[in-house]
Order: C-alpha cells, then structure tokens, then sequence
C-alpha cells in the first residue's frame, strides 16, 4: 500500500549482504547458534526482499531482542518430535523462534510428501515465525506446493465481538509456475496485519476506515490514527458483518483448529502470551499428476489473470507473488530501502552488544 512506502527523505538503501551479515551478527548475541543464526536472518531478509517489510529486519528484529531480553524466546531449544507416521510428525519447540523451527519443520514436510505425497508438521510451544510465505516457498525448489499456517497471539475481535480472542492467523499458500513467476498467496485473516499497525505508528500515517473497532466492539469506518501498542482491536478479514467480516473470523478458526488445536499448544485467546503455534504442509504434485503439465498449466492460468483487462485507473492485473518476485528483483539491484530510525536502531545495536554493523 503506498501509505506505507518510505518517503525519499526518511529512506536508506542497505545492500542485502550487508543487512544480512548485520541481521546474523545480532542473532549471535542473543545466544543462538551460528546455522540459526544464518537460517533465522534469511527469513527476515527475503521478506524485506519482497518488499514485507512489516515481517522482515526493519520491523522485526527489534521486537526479537525484546523478546530475548525478556527471556521469551529460548535461543537453543531442545526441540523434539512427539508423534510421527510416514506422512505427518507434530513438534514441540520448546520456546524456539518461528524462523528456524519452521523452516526445519517443512524440511521434515517435504521429506515425507517425497515418499507419501503428502507431508503436514505441526508445531506446539513456538514463537513467532516471521512472514508465512517463506515457509511455504520452501517447497517450490522441489516442485511442490507449500502451505504455511500459524496460530498467533490475540489481536482480532470475532464478528459481534468486543474484546481480541483470535490471533492475525495468516494462511500462506505457494505453489510453482514454469515461465511465470510462482504463485505465492500470504495474508492475514484479519484486514490488516498486526505489523502494518506497528508501522502506522512508526510513520504517523493514519488507519483506514474499517481496520479496527473502539472500546465496545463497534468497527471504526473512518481514518484514525494508530491506537497506542496493547491496545490493538483488529477487525476480522471484511471488517463488518455486511461486508464478510464473518468469513475473515471463520477463516481465523480454521487455522486455529490446525496450528492450535491440532499442535496441543493452545489457541486464541488461550495462548501464553508470545507463544505460537504453527502448522506446515508439502503436497508433492507428482503424487497428484505430470509435474510438468502441472506447471505448464500454471503458467496458462497465471497468464490468464495477468491479460484481465484493468479497470479504469489501474494499469494492469496483478496475482498474488507477482508484486513480491518483482520487488525482489528491483531490491537486489538497487538495495533495500530501510527507515533512517531502523539503521540508527541497528547501529545502537551493534554498538551495545559489541559486533560488527555492516550498514
């Protein structure tokens, strides 16, 4: 959305070497190990990538640290397998970050979609896991399709509601084209994320209409600015019963049944505060057809929406991952634009902890 684009004034362009190197060595100091270290900057960095700012280094690292500081995350977790077949296994993370426990738990995924078809994790007692479609993406280089689904902490009132019992539950969806970029489908089942508020409130930019609801539950249909942090009434996916509010706060359900329930961590509003539960899944599309049929039809279809006549003020028709492989290409190219408050928090960082700042 434009409203979150950094001003020219206010924009520092970082190389990704550079905020990747720096991202790695502030993970270092917080305890973990050197391959999670690696794995955990690499999530934050193809999200910043792609232009998701609101999940990667410029929003999320600070609010890691915290954790950290506060001992909410455990930085070398124990994690282990409670129960597994050929086709599914369910892990407990034992506090570790989303951001190397699912990346790992997809890895175990798509083992099993090889020699099943299918293969589902779920993840009890995690922590946060970044942006979904990193996850899910993991199994496009092995020609299948990933899904990504995690049960977070409560910011969304239900329909009818006036008080947060359901998290942000985002559902993420990636599946692999030929000639075309892949489709790549990450949202959260409220209307906004939780992290687009948290820019809001870096930027001073206000909310739209139908964001969030006041002190009794009653949506808020024009712009406000940002409520202060902890006071969040995020409103479900439709924003108003009129418009499908019902269906965002259904589709929130959903992915607590299977990042929630499922797991045995927890859900909602039941959650232990910071904790997350988290559920991945790899379909092997050999399993289902001709791989390469799959993909050329991809194609077609993605090719299909992309020759949609736009309507009058739009240029042209987007689907979803198509922004994001553009933006990446740009960002690589020309540097990731990052906020002149988030360098000057990097460089502290460094500075306090006594390692190297590459930006």
């Amino acid at each position: 959305m434009d409203a979150f684009k950094l001003r020219e004034e206010d924009t520092v362009r970082v190389t990704e070497k550079n905020l990747r190197e720096t991202a790695v060595n502030i993970f270092e100091k917080m305890g973990m190990p050197k391959e999670d270290c690696v794995l955990g900057a690499d999530v934050l960095i193809t999200a910043d990538l792609r232009g998701v700012s609101s999940h990667g280094v410029s929003n999320i690292l600070q609010r890691y640290v915290g954790f950290f500081k506060d001992s909410l995350i455990n930085p070398k977790p124990h994690w282990k397998i409670l129960r597994e077949t050929p086709g599914i296994a369910s892990i407990d993370c034992d506090g570790g970050l989303g951001i190397v426990m699912a990346p790992r738990a997809m890895e175990i995924a798509i083992q099993k979609a090889r020699n099943v078809g299918v293969g589902m994790v779920t993840m009890q007692n995690g922590r946060h896991l970044s942006m979904a479609s990193y996850h899910a993406m993991l199994a496009l280089k092995y020609d299948m399709i990933g899904m990504c689904m995690t049960s977070t902490m409560p910011f969304m009132i239900p329909t009818f509601g006036a008080e947060p019992r359901l998290g942000t539950n985002p559902i993420a969806v990636a599946a692999p084209a030929d000639k075309e970029a892949p489709f790549v489908y990450d949202a959260a089942t409220t209307v906004v994320a939780n992290n687009k508020i948290t820019l809001a409130r870096r930027s001073g930019v206000k909310l739209s209409p139908g964001w969030i609801a006041d002190a009794d539950g009653t949506p808020i249909m024009e712009e406000v600015p940002a409520p202060p942090p902890g006071v969040d009434r995020i409103l479900p996916l439709g924003s108003t019963r009129e418009m499908g509010s019902h269906k965002g706060y259904g589709l929130a359900g959903v992915v607590d049944v299977f990042s929630g329930i499922l797991t045995g961590g927890g859900y909602g509003a039941s959650n232990p505060k910071h904790v997350c539960n988290h559920c991945v899944v790899a379909y092997n599309i050999e399993a289902f057809m001709d791989t390469k049929q799959f993909k050329s039809t991809m194609d077609d279809w993605l090719r299909m929406l992309k020759s949609t006549k736009p309507a009058p003020g739009h240029d042209r028709v987007l689907y979803p991952g198509l922004p994001e492989a553009e933006t990446e290409r740009e960002y690589r190219a020309k540097g990731i634009p990052l906020h002149r408050e988030v360098v000057d928090w990097l460089r502290k960082t460094c500075q306090e902890y006594h390692t190297q700042c590459y930006v």
